[in-house]
C-alpha cells in the first residue's frame, strides 16, 4: 500500500515539474511576441491622444511614476513625457476618478503644459452598461470631447457637467459617471499644467514597486 501510494505521489510530481517546465517553455517563446504586440497598442494609443507631430521622442521609453493625491489617489500612475527636439512640450499621464458610480474609473490624459487637454481614454472602470459605460470610446465619442479644452484654473466653472453649469453633456440617467471624469480630467489636466518643471526629477518606471 505504502508503495503504491509513492508510487502514484513520484508519478503526480513528474507530471507537475513537466507541465511547468512546459508552461514555461511556451512563456518564453511567446513572451518577445506578447512584448511586441503591447507596445504597439500603447504606441497606436498614444498617437490617438497626441498628435504624432506634435513630439518626436520615443515616448514609450521616457516613463515615469507619480505618486500624488491630485491623481485620484496614492497609487502610482505612470506618466509619459512628450518631447520636440529635446523640449518636454507635453505629458501622458494615468489619473484616477475615485467617485464613479460603480466604483474607480482609470483614465488616461494627454496635456500640454499650458492646461490644454489633448486627449482622454478611459482605460478601466465598472460603470453599468447602457448608462455609465458611455465614457468608453467603442459606446460613444463622448471621452473625445475634451480635446482642445483649457483649464483656467481650478474656479473654471465650465469644467463641469451641464447639470453642475459646465459644458459637458451628462448621460440621461447616469450624472454621477460624467461628472466623476469631468473633474478627474481637470485636476489632471491643472496637475501638468503646475508641475511640468519637475517631471524630469521623478523616478524612472523601473523603480515601480
Amino acid at each position: 500500500m505504502l508503495n503504491t501510494m509513492r508510487k502514484h505521489g513520484l508519478t503526480l510530481a513528474l507530471y507537475a515539474a513537466l507541465s511547468t517546465a512546459l508552461t514555461s517553455g511556451v512563456y518564453l517563446m511567446t513572451r518577445s511576441t506578447v512584448e511586441e504586440q503591447a507596445a504597439r497598442q500603447q504606441k497606436a494609443l498614444f498617437d490617438n491622444l497626441l498628435p504624432p507631430s506634435a513630439y518626436n521622442n520615443a515616448l514609450q521609453n521616457e516613463c515615469y511614476i507619480v505618486t500624488d493625491g491630485a491623481l485620484g489617489n496614492g497609487a502610482p500612475h505612470r506618466l509619459y513625457l512628450a518631447r520636440k527636439d529635446g523640449a518636454p512640450v507635453a505629458a501622458v499621464i494615468e489619473t484616477t476618478a475615485p467617485d464613479g458610480y460603480s466604483g474607480a474609473i482609470q483614465l488616461i490624459v494627454a496635456a500640454d503644459f499650458n492646461g490644454t487637454t489633448l486627449g482622454v481614454r478611459t482605460l478601466e472602470h465598472h460603470e453599468t452598461p447602457g448608462l455609465g459605460d458611455k465614457i468608453e470610446l467603442r459606446i460613444s465619442d463622448w471621452i473625445t470631447k475634451f480635446a482642445g479644452k483649457t483649464v483656467n484654473g481650478e474656479q473654471d466653472s465650465r469644467w463641469a457637467v451641464r447639470k453642475d453649469g459646465g459644458e459637458f453633456d451628462q448621460f440621461t440617467g447616469a450624472t454621477i459617471t460624467p461628472r466623476a471624469v469631468v473633474k478627474a480630467v481637470k485636476r489632471t489636466a491643472l496637475y501638468v499644467q503646475t508641475h511640468h518643471s519637475q517631471f524630469s526629477a521623478l523616478p524612472h518606471c523601473e523603480a515601480k514597486p
